[in-house]
């Protein structure tokens, strides 16, 4: 699906349909992409989504919400969606690999 290969600016979202339990099949899609600058799980099951946001190759990801940053955490994409970080403490350490999760509490 092209939709999903590309980093699309915009208020996009891809919806896509897997198998029950195939957890790693869709880290798998997801990960294969060579952008990687935010993404978002919606799940009621809390330590699944932690356990995605760990293998997904996203400088950001979002669960149950999307888009509520916060101007204190580092900012910025994996692979072709940028190097390094922007805002944050750790902005400044540019050979470590920051990820950032949010995650709201009160899922929809």
């Amino acid at each position: 699906m092209y939709i999903a290969q590309e980093e699309s600016f915009g208020p996009v979202m891809v919806i896509s349909k897997f198998k029950n339990g195939d957890v790693d099949g869709v880290l798998r899609r997801a990960n294969t992409t060579e952008y990687g600058l935010a993404s978002g799980v919606f799940t009621k099951d809390i330590s699944k989504a932690l356990y995605i946001s760990e293998k997904l190759e996203a400088g950001t990801v979002f669960i149950n919400t999307y888009n509520k940053t916060d101007v204190a955490a580092p900012f910025g994409g994996f692979k072709q969606s940028g190097f390094g970080k922007d805002l944050g403490k750790l902005y400044s350490a540019p050979l470590i690999s920051y990820l950032t999760v949010h995650i709201d509490e009160k899922p929809a």
